[in-house]
């Protein structure tokens, strides 16, 4: 491919991942981080981190490493009723979705993404989102971005493609594709400074990154990693 994409970067595994896909395939690429009444901001305090380290660990890359937007959406801070803008306790509810799902997030990302590359003159979006391995969450499934895209074509009277490198594999495979493109330098670099953790613990180290060890999240990278590193 070549042009420009927009890459949703939240500082997150998954989302470095997609943005060092994004990086080999285009020649410009930016990013868009969301504001969005964390309660933590472990994950927003790594991407500026992240982004420094990509252009100076990845010279290939650094030309077309371009601007870096955040857009505020603390709608879902005022909503409320998730364990990711609230103090509560992360656990499976009665319908079997986590208490971090946050109803519409990545509906509303996609979204206000397609609105800042509309005015950018960018087509192509790049997310993490995966139904393969994750947290059940509805907006992660293939189903729900493709519907995404029809609409934002509707909506906004321009082909817009969104592209989900992550949607048919698991964390394992995740693995695999960070050093498949960036090789081991880009896995060192996603294990020490990306933040995957519903906690948002960046202090305590494990082999596979820093986390609590013990939510959902730090439960799927691990046992990726692991899988990863088995030979």
């Amino acid at each position: 491919m070549s042009g420009s994409a927009l890459v949703l970067f939240s500082g997150g595994q998954d989302s470095t991942t997609c943005l060092a896909w994004a990086l080999a395939q285009f020649s410009h690429v930016e990013t868009v981080g969301f504001d969005y009444g964390q309660r933590h901001a472990s994950e927003m305090q790594a991407r500026p981190k992240i982004l420094k380290s990509l252009h100076r660990k990845f010279p290939q890359w650094s030309a077309k490493l371009k601007d870096d937007h955040i857009l505020p959406l603390d709608i879902f801070k005022a909503i409320g009723g998730n364990a990711l803008t609230e103090d509560m306790k992360i656990e499976v509810r009665a319908q079997a979705l986590p208490t971090t799902f946050v109803p519409g997030r990545n509906i509303m990302f996609l979204a206000a993404a397609a609105s800042l590359a509309y005015r950018r003159g960018i087509v192509d979006l790049v997310g993490g989102m995966c139904e393969t391995d994750y947290s059940g969450y509805p907006d992660c499934r293939n189903d729900t971005i493709k519907a995404m895209e029809v609409t934002l074509d509707l909506a906004l009277e321009k082909k817009m493609v969104i592209h989900t490198p992550l949607m048919h594999i698991d964390k394992k495979e995740t693995w695999d594709l960070a050093e498949k493109i960036g090789g081991r330098a880009l896995v060192e670099l996603v294990i020490e400074e990306t933040v995957s953790c519903y906690e948002g613990d960046h202090k305590t180290r494990h082999d596979w990154g820093y986390g609590c060890a013990a939510c959902p999240a730090c439960d799927l990278r691990a046992k990726g990693f692991a899988g990863y590193m088995r030979p």
